[in-house]
This record gives C-alpha cells, structure tokens and sequence, in this order.
C-alpha cells in the first residue's frame, strides 16, 4: 500500500501487514512532518452474517396441507467499495512543485551562503590571528593566502558570472572576518 506525507506529499510504500486495523503515526524522512496511516479495514465475520439470518426454529411449521414456501435467501453485506486508487507521482515536476526551505534553486542565495561559509571557515581556524590583525589593522595582508584560496573556491562553485556579479563574498568579508568593520 502506498501512504502519503500530508505536507510535503512524498509517497512511500507500506507493508500492510505492518500496519495495525486501528492505523499507525508515521514521520516523514523528508520533512519530519507526523502523519496517519490507516489501518486495513476489518472483513466483515461470516459468523456475523449467519447471526443476522432468521433461525429456522423461530419461524412457525408450516400447514402440513401446503407446500412450506421457500425462505427468501438472506443477502450477504455488500463487499467494502475498493479503495482509491493511490495517487502516482508526476515524474519530473514533482520535486520542483514542491518549494525548496534553502533556497538550492537560486543561484544568489546559494554564492551568499558559501560566501559566508568559505570566510567562516577561516575565523573557525584562526580566531586568535584574526583579533590581532583586526587590531594591528593588518587584516588583508594577514589572511591574503587565506582569502585568495576561498575566493577561487567560491569562484569555482558559483562561477566567474555570479562571482564577479554580487558583492557576497566581499560581504562575509567585511561582515564576518572584519567583524563589521568595512575593510574589503
């Protein structure tokens, strides 16, 4: 059986087996949204058929002149209506329908980030070098070879266009390795 995240409508399939008659909550692997999976739906009992049958000791004999009539055959329960069909996934619009939280698909969100990361990176390794060009006013000529190695990083993940086009990577500088401070 196929069971539906109800958020991001990522199908997966299910082991009926595995899922109780009363359903069962499951979490998405991709969005961790919690969602229902109905249980299969209980076969009606035959016991349950005969039960609802008239008894023959109930009914009165019949005239032994007359021919006894044949009981009127007891209809079983309608079978359950079979379940809808399981909707099929769109092969390739499906994952652009759905919106992206971080922003893959734009090309200036995702040279901002790695801007930022790239230049992180040099502060995560070398923060007590960076507070001492900061106040030796010696930042640029401190981290040249640094900066040099993240820009052509950054220039051949984003590409020379998008590179050379925003001003992120000058930002994370001056945001994030100048502290603020408008040095590059």
């Amino acid at each position: 059986m196929n069971a539906q995240c109800t958020h991001c409508n990522t199908i997966f399939r299910v082991d009926p087996a595995r899922v109780p008659t009363g359903g069962v909550r499951a979490r998405c692997s991709i969005c961790r949204n919690v969602f229902e999976i109905p249980g299969a739906r209980p076969a009606p009992e035959p016991a349950l058929a005969a039960a609802s049958a008239p008894s023959p000791a109930a009914e009165p004999a019949p005239a032994p002149e007359a021919p006894a009539p044949a009981p009127a055959p007891v209809a079983a329960p309608a079978p359950p209506p079979p379940p809808p069909p399981a909707p099929t996934p769109a092969p390739a619009p499906a994952p652009a329908a759905r919106p992206n939280p971080f922003g893959a698909n734009d090309p200036g969100a995702k040279a901002r980030r790695l801007a930022r990361a790239l230049v992180s990176d040099i502060v995560t390794y070398h923060p007590e070098r960076r507070d001492q060009a900061l106040a030796n006013g010696t930042l640029k000529r401190e981290f040249m070879e640094e900066i040099k190695k993240s820009w052509e990083e950054y220039v051949a993940q984003v590409g020379p266009e998008i590179s050379r086009g925003t001003p992120h990577f000058r930002d994370a500088l001056n945001e994030i390795l100048a502290r603020g401070q408008p040095v590059f």
